[in-house]
């Protein structure tokens, strides 16, 4: 079973579902040349996408254009269904960082076609994330920056305040849609600058200071 592992700590905490949200940075929907939504976009990544911090990422034969996207991670240390918005917060355990890779050819022609678009973002490794750090350790405020960088330049680097859903309120909406449980990860939607990915290419991301992960592409 896959684990989220707690920073600076023998603590693992087994994941149960990964929820993801896209569409909740203005400047990433217009380059993309979405519409903007009116509640949080949600889909799903299995548990076997996962992979961590010096793991590799492995290009899929199926695709010629898979694009990073780094994201907020929430922990989610409670079970809540319908959670208002104080119990969604306290029911946030800990943050780390992670990427979202996304398979953008198929995505559009899955998206052209009205089909959902699984194919594009649940590949075997589509998930990676770094260490977590506790709530208690750590009080979001918000003003972090969050980056990836491929081959040491600067692709993505945006605030967390250009959120369109902050944290509580994205799991107070997905627990209205479903369970959430403990070990469950929310995937909270990238900021500007997504774009290709090669084979060969190092991948380094952060939140601040705070955690970080660093992967390769194969």
């Amino acid at each position: 079973m896959k684990t989220a592992k707690i920073k600076n700590s023998n603590w693992e905490l087994p994941i149960r579902k990964i929820v993801c949200v896209g569409r909740n940075y203005v400047e990433h929907i217009q380059e993309l040349g979405n519409e903007v939504p009116e509640k949080p976009v949600v889909f799903i990544k299995p548990t076997s996408s996962l992979i961590y911090s010096g793991d590799k990422i492995i290009y899929p034969e199926f695709s010629q254009d898979m694009h990073h996207e780094v994201e907020l991670v929430l922990l989610i240390g409670r079970t809540i269904k319908n959670a208002d918005k104080q119990t969604s917060e306290d029911a946030i355990l800990a943050y780390g960082v992670g990427l979202d890779m996304t398979l953008r050819d198929v995505q559009n022609q899955l998206k052209q076609k009205g089909h959902p678009w699984t194919i594009a973002k649940c590949f075997d490794t589509s998930a990676v994330i770094s260490d977590f750090i506790l709530k208690s350790d750590y009080q979001l405020k918000l003003d972090e920056e969050i980056f990836l960088k491929v081959n040491g330049v600067f692709r993505q680097k945006d605030s967390l305040a250009k959120m369109m859903f902050k944290p509580a309120e994205l799991v107070e909406y997905v627990s209205s849609l479903m369970t959430l449980e403990e070990g469950d990860l929310i995937f909270t939607g990238t900021p500007k600058g997504v774009s290709k990915v090669n084979k060969g290419d190092k991948l380094e991301a952060g939140l601040s200071d705070l955690v970080s992960l660093n992967c390769s592409v194969e």
